[in-house]
């Protein structure tokens, strides 16, 4: 089995930053694709940021200059660094990866993270 935690969520003001971690652990071949989710209350659950293996990056609008993506391919670990954080950036955030594990590797799985919670206050 595999699971994603992620880490780092919590209360911040306005202008403030956080780093979001989001660690895959168990029976892993590779990781492809790994990426940022989040839902704010009453909201559908939206993406924020995508990573590819090689390292390739892709941001929603609404966060790009201010938040960054990046992953530890061999500790199987991605991060969400958040500058300047705004009101609106509040919400849970997912880790979503596609998994290929170690006995079905002809096989990708999507995995999702319980999600961590983030409120910005202004």
């Amino acid at each position: 089995q595999v699971q994603l935690v992620e880490s780092g969520g919590g209360l911040v003001q306005a202008g403030g930053s956080l780093k979001l971690s989001c660690a895959a652990s168990g029976s892993i071949f590779s990781i492809n694709d790994m990426a940022w989710y989040r839902q704010a209350p009453g909201k559908q659950r939206e993406l924020v940021a995508v990573i590819t293996s090689g390292g390739s990056t892709n941001l929603a609008d609404s966060v790009k200059g201010r938040f960054t993506i990046s992953r530890d391919n061999p500790n199987h670990t991605m991060y969400l660094q958040m500058n300047s954080l705004k009101p609106e950036d509040t919400a849970v955030y997912y880790c979503n990866a596609h998994i290929k594990l170690l006995f079905q590797i002809f096989s990708i799985h999507e995995i999702w993270g319980k999600g961590t919670l983030v409120t910005v206050s202004s």
